[in-house]
């Protein structure tokens, strides 16, 4: 199974996503400041793994003799929208910041990774062509995937699955991550251009959408990578149905609605240069926001290893949570 995360040798490895699908490269991390540099520069990316990291973070800070609470600021500031981030660290804060429970955070992951594949895969039509965003799969989790997993758990049961995969500019997790952890598990997956979505939805040529989630407010409403929420309103005014998968541990219940959730802005950089080539002209301003909110009202259903949260939202993830 892949997974981007491995402890061993009193550190944390963790597979350098910037790089794929070129190499094959591991970082090793011995603080939680390294663990840090890793999430900031998102060598390390997905709302789960960034937790599971932040968990070993935790952990080396404690084996170091380094203050918990030293460790838990640095490792919170390294990025505000995941909420799997901070469930992490203040989990860990609770046990101490002992390895044994960032272990189990890990493990837990991947198990919460089958059961949403499980539950998600009730909901994939029989033609199972899945629209999906960003990278919401193995390299993005423990190990398996949220939305991938319902890929994952579709193609396990036998049944015909292919995956759209838009690029997702500008990190292009889709066309990088995605297309190459599907491929290397023998699922069939079709890379598609950011503003093309339309163009398949429009005819015909998609079932469903399943996309992961960064953090999902009290009332439903979805923080996820940017791309996200126009997919959904294509998706609506299709009849397509669109699908969250995520663990409960990113739902956010404190956050009334999306409007709270913190939306991270990323460099300029990432999008004025391609392949370290400037592609805008210099001194003309950009903007990186690095997720969108869908709102609620968008979301046909919302899968997590508890079970399948319908609306209304208010109740329903109350119940699971």
């Amino acid at each position: 199974m892949i997974s981007p995360l491995e402890w061993k040798g009193g550190a944390l490895w963790v597979l350098d996503q910037r790089l794929l699908p070129e190499r094959e490269t591991w970082v090793e991390c011995r603080s939680a400041a390294e663990v840090a540099d890793a999430i900031r520069a998102m060598v390390v990316r997905g709302a789960p793994a960034i937790g599971i990291a932040a968990a070993y973070g935790m952990a080396l800070a404690v084996l170091h003799g380094v203050p918990l609470a030293q460790a838990a600021a640095t490792l919170r500031a390294s990025r505000p929208t995941a909420r799997n981030l901070f469930w992490a660290i203040e989990r860990m804060e609770e046990r101490g910041g002992a390895l044994g429970a960032a272990i189990a955070i890990h493990r837990e992951d991947v198990e919460a990774c089958r059961a949403i594949g499980m539950h998600g895969a009730a909901l994939v039509p029989p033609a199972g062509r899945i629209l999906t965003q960003c990278n919401a799969g193995a390299l993005a989790t423990g190990g398996y995937g949220t939305a991938l997993g319902v890929v994952r758990a579709v193609r396990d049961a036998g049944r015909p699955v292919v995956v759209f995969a838009p690029e997702t500019r500008p990190f292009l997790q889709g066309a990088r991550l995605t297309a190459w952890e599907l491929a290397k598990d023998g699922i069939d997956v079709v890379v598609v251009t950011d503003n093309a979505v339309g163009h398949l939805i429009a005819k015909g040529e998609v079932s469903c959408a399943f996309v992961g989630a960064d953090r999902i407010a009290a009332n439903g409403d979805v923080a996820n990578k940017i791309g996200t929420y126009p997919m959904a309103v294509l998706c609506g005014e299709h009849g397509v149905p669109f699908y969250v998968a995520a663990p409960t541990s990113t739902l956010d219940l404190a956050t009334a609605n999306g409007a709270a959730i913190p939306i991270e802005e990323r460099p300029a950089d990432e999008v004025a240069e391609i392949g370290g080539r400037r592609v805008v002209p210099v001194g003309v301003a950009v903007r990186h926001p690095a997720f969108d909110v869908t709102p609620a009202r968008l979301v046909a259903a919302i899968v997590t290893e508890k079970g399948v949260a319908r609306p209304p939202y208010g109740d329903s993830l109350a119940r699971l949570a």
